[in-house]
């Protein structure tokens, strides 16, 4: 073949393969670029995943989490908010177990096919089940597992509680410069999760203020016996005790501290604690400091409905579980509203992207790893009620 015809040849199979080609790309475009999806196609149900400690050790946390998302839910649905939509719930019992949690997040994804998990509760087990919800690229968001770093596990996962690294510090900064302590002691639950992070947390904040710790106090989620901790930390005789467990471990810690006779004058110190388990522990939880993501009597978008909605239904005042998981379920209907969509990427893309977004906890946005960005209180027990510190 000579050149000429050789080149000839060249140009007539590039200008064939040009051709099929672009049709072949054109083919390809309307399979991999939807086109965008429109609000009307959010008809019939929405069906979001949740994970609770319904049994367990946490249950009555969960129930108050249940709550929450019930109250939410009812009311979105009937706001027309999603057009035709309507939220439905497939609820998982965990148990209060990081293999609980294991086994709800591979049911509600690989059985019920859900796109998006509102849960689980503890840090524990969010450490577990988020890489699940990660792998399958399915929304996970948990409203109240507090321990740092979890939300850098994926893109996937979210969390709507304020995170150990952002509240303590800025408690010891907050208390130290109001109460002027010198000499501290911590006790930790050496089981959970949120527990072992806050009590590092606290002795790193403590340690830079210039503050020493005489001891630091272990015991494990779910004892009901602390006389020999708080003895040895009675002996000590500290200007303050911090404690760093479970909701359901610190009214007895509290109790049994004063049956001991550790005076008043000694306040404890919490990242996070609600009226539950401020009433549980009665007077002994009096001057009782913390941080808190919410405040019943806070004037932020929505709050005193809130307060007066689900009291009526419930017949006792939201603690901030029910708080955090009613935001919970708005946020991520509205990222669903955003995107237009119930697919599980198009919802992660809209919450990374939600941004200011009025809550009854505030403004609220997440940062770059899915962790919340909003302000805190801090927030002291006065005469059985939690009131601002200051």
């Amino acid at each position: 073949m000579n050149i000429r015809r050789f080149t000839t040849f060249a140009f007539v199979l590039m200008i064939a393969m040009l051709i099929a080609g672009l049709s072949a790309c054109d083919q390809i475009g309307q399979l991999l670029i939807p086109t965008t999806p429109q609000m009307e196609e959010l008809t019939g149900e929405i069906p979001i995943g949740v994970v609770l400690p319904i049994t367990g050790q946490l249950a009555a946390l969960g129930s108050r989490m249940e709550e929450g998302f019930e109250l939410a839910r009812k009311e979105i649905n009937n706001s027309g908010q999603l057009g035709d939509g309507e939220i439905t719930f497939i609820i998982e019992d965990d148990g209060t177990t990081p293999e609980g949690a294991v086994e709800a997040f591979n049911k509600l994804i690989h059985q019920a096919g859900v796109s998006a998990i509102l849960g689980p509760a503890s840090s524990s087990a969010a450490r577990e089940a988020f890489p699940i919800a990660q792998q399958n690229q399915v929304v996970a968001l948990s409203p109240t597992s507090g321990a740092s770093g979890l939300s850098a596990i994926g893109d996937y996962v979210f969390r709507a509680s304020l995170t150990a690294d952002v509240v303590i510090p800025n408690s010891v900064k907050l208390t130290h410069a109001k109460l002027g302590y010198q000499r501290v002691v911590t006790i930790v639950d050496s089981v959970e999760l949120v527990a072992r992070n806050s009590d590092q947390v606290w002795r790193d904040a403590l340690t830079k203020s210039g503050v020493e710790i005489l001891t630091t106090e272990v015991f494990q989620s779910g004892d009901t016996d602390f006389s020999a901790q708080l003895t040895r930390i009675k002996d000590l005789n500290p200007d303050a005790i911090f404690i760093s467990a479970l909701p359901t471990d610190m009214p007895d810690i509290m109790i049994q501290a004063r049956e001991l006779g550790i005076p008043y004058s000694i306040p404890f110190i919490v990242a996070q604690v609600s009226a539950d388990e401020v009433r549980a522990a009665g007077d002994a939880a009096e001057g009782l400091i913390t941080a808190a993501s919410w405040l019943s009597t806070a004037d932020t978008p929505g709050n005193q409905a809130f307060v007066q909605n689900y009291t009526e239904k419930y017949g006792v005042e939201p603690s901030i579980w029910a708080a955090q998981s009613y935001t919970s379920l708005y946020i991520l209907a509205e990222a669903i509203t955003n995107a237009q969509s119930t697919d599980s990427t198009a919802i992660r893309d809209a919450m990374a992207n939600l941004s200011d977004f009025d809550t009854v906890l505030g403004k609220f946005s997440f940062n770059a790893v899915g962790d919340t960005v909003y302000d805190p209180f801090m927030l002291i027990v006065k005469d059985g009620e939690l009131q601002v510190f200051g």
